[in-house]
């Protein structure tokens, strides 16, 4: 009589001493997701720019599979979303990139869910933008391990200031390479177990911060690919990208190279994509579009998979695909099952991947951004102006061929009306929320026993009186121009548990003016200190290869000022900092309150 599979499997287990779970999950493979931020399609020599070098990139192109119209959102948060959760991002929760409007809601469940609940460490090393506090933060949707900032937005490219699982901690050197130097570790310390590393990389995103090895060699580069409307690119912003894209791909050739070392290699799935168009006007393939439009150059992105045990090297995938699928088809990969049970608008591609020839079925794929809806199909897309492009002959949407093609229009025209009000209801938005608009009415969550330090930036609160904010942009400002009893600054708060909770602000004070009383308060609860000693470091001039442009905060060091206990009591209401009495010009600059529970 043979012995049964599953006691062979146990038993043999149980002599290499590893538990049923280690057993599982021992010949699974690692995943590596590695993404690019406001890269184009055409920011890599893969894609055939002759201005830019990236061979690490490109070779997981070469050993691997390319999905050859893969689309992503028209901007960051939304397609850190959809990625995340398998899922249209107006489903979760997000509606815009900042101020709160970036987060999607906590019931969703997360590809690093899937992960974690399967036996793996998780990891994510970079750019989070989807929430600041529990149970927004990436340590509640299924990171072990977060380096990084949570913010869409980042004003410091050297030695940043950044968190590490809710704590502060300063980086050191260029982000690009320290985070990358953070997932190293996370490699290596997880090695003999299968893991997730996420590494969601800050560049090309603006500001435009380049090592000085790497635009050394842009600075005079003379380009010879322009962007589809010449007229609208500014050509050190695209050299500045670029030297931004070859500093990327050494840190991902870094990351290629640690796999080869410990031989990883083989048994571990590496995904890279990008989370938009192209920040600027540059090459980008004839394409029309850049970020933030719902044309075909704003979001379509390379998606390159490597994974050398299971797929054949230099494949290419003609089919339609989207962030969306990316959860069911690495966790099919993974052998693992999808997390939660909300309905996944992805498909699962594993098949094709993997080689299996397999009739695709027909699919359309919907947009939207800022008002602006298009839906593609395998052949066509119907543009946010109404449109219809034929995409195989004329792939740079310059001839609308909606007089030609009436039935078709119409056809595309009802399916995007029915997703506007599946997605939204009768009344979808003629905009959503930008980096200019309204802070997210649904309150800041503070006080979880799970994760007790809440960080509240200034870019959640809303700012009363002479208060003004650093930019206009919220991402990565601080409030400025505090000088009256009657400015303030609000932020709606959820408190989760009641108790004692230490309040820090991080602030600056020239010396002269420091001394003010404040007063932080949240209905019955106050709590009053001074603002001492003064701080008032300069702006930074060692960030910025090139000017940053006036939406974008100058940055300088601030300090934690110790405030003291406040008690707070469970529920909703407003957290509010306001002066009692200012004996000099102004009281301080805020760039954040840290409200953390006590024991």
């Amino acid at each position: 009589m043979k012995t049964p599979f599953l006691l062979t499997w146990l038993a043999l287990s149980f002599v290499a001493g590893l538990s049923p779970l280690s057993a599982a999950t021992a010949s699974r493979p690692n995943v590596v997701i590695l993404l690019a931020d406001d890269a184009g399609w055409g920011d890599y020599s893969q894609s055939g720019n002759l201005q830019v070098r990236t061979p690490n990139i490109d070779s997981l192109a070469r050993g691997g599979v390319s999905l050859d119209r893969f689309f992503v959102c028209p901007v960051c948060s939304p397609t850190r979303a959809e990625f995340l959760t398998g899922r249209y991002y107006p489903r979760t929760g997000v509606r815009g990139v900042s101020s709160g409007t970036e987060r999607f809601s906590p019931q969703e469940r997360t590809l690093a869910h899937a992960f974690k609940d399967a036996g793996y460490a998780t990891g994510i090393f970079g750019k989070w933008h989807s929430g600041a506090q529990w149970p927004y933060h990436p340590n509640a949707r299924g990171f072990d391990e977060f380096v990084g900032y949570t913010s869409g937005h980042w004003g410091e490219y050297f030695d940043p200031p950044l968190e590490h699982n809710g704590q502060p901690i300063r980086g050191k050197g260029y982000i690009v390479d320290y985070l990358t130097d953070r997932a190293l570790e996370f490699i290596d310390k997880n090695r003999e177990q299968p893991f997730l590393c996420y590494v969601p990389f800050t560049t090309p995103h603006s500001p435009w911060s380049v090592p000085a090895a790497d635009w050394d060699r842009f600075k005079a580069k003379a380009l010879t690919q322009s962007a589809t409307d010449p007229s609208k690119e500014n050509q050190d912003h695209t050299r500045a990208a670029l030297a931004m894209m070859e500093n990327q791909d050494a840190n991902v050739g870094r990351i290629l190279q640690r796999l080869e070392e410990l031989k990883l290699a083989d048994n571990t799935i590496v995904v890279y994509f990008t989370d938009n168009g192209p920040n600027t006007a540059r090459w980008n393939g004839g394409m029309k579009g850049i970020k933030g439009s719902t044309d075909e150059g704003g979001i379509r992105s390379p998606l390159f998979l490597r994974w050398p045990a299971k797929v054949a090297a230099g494949r290419v995938v003609k089919e339609i695909s989207g962030a969306i699928d990316l959860l069911p088809t690495l966790t099919t990969l993974a052998g693992i099952p999808l997390p939660g049970d909300a309905p996944i608008d992805g498909l699962d591609l594993s098949t094709r991947l993997l080689g299996a020839q397999t009739t695709s079925p027909y699919r359309m794929l919907f947009s939207t951004w800022n008002g602006g809806f298009s839906v593609r199909t395998p052949t066509h897309r119907l543009g946010p102006d109404g449109e219809l492009y034929d995409m195989i002959a004329d792939p740079g949407q310059t001839k609308p061929v909606t007089a030609q093609e009436p039935q078709l229009t119409a056809r595309l025209s009802s399916a995007l009306k029915s997703w506007k009000t599946e997605m939204y209801g009768e009344n979808p938005p003629v905009r959503t929320a930008t980096d200019w608009g309204d802070v997210d009415p649904r309150p800041l969550p503070v006080g979880y026993r799970e994760f007790p330090r809440s960080f509240l930036p200034a870019s959640e609160a809303v700012p009363q009186g002479t208060v003004r904010r650093s930019t206009t942009s919220p991402n990565s400002s601080y409030f400025v121009n505090w000088t009256s009893p009657a400015d303030q600054m609000v932020w709606q708060l959820d408190v989760h548990t009641a108790g004692n909770y230490a309040v820090e602000i991080l602030y600056t004070c020239p010396l002269p003016d420091a001394g003010s009383t404040i007063e932080l308060s949240l209905g019955d609860s106050r709590l009053t200190g001074k603002v001492t000693p003064g701080w008032d470091p300069p702006l930074y001039t060692n960030q910025d290869t090139l000017p940053r442009a006036p939406t974008q905060s100058k940055m300088k060091e601030f300090r934690t000022l110790s405030l003291g206990p406040i008690s707070l009591q469970a529920g909703q209401g407003p957290l509010t900092l306001r002066a009692l009495e200012i004996p000099g010009r102004q009281v301080m600059d805020v760039r954040g309150i840290a409200l953390t529970l006590q024991p």
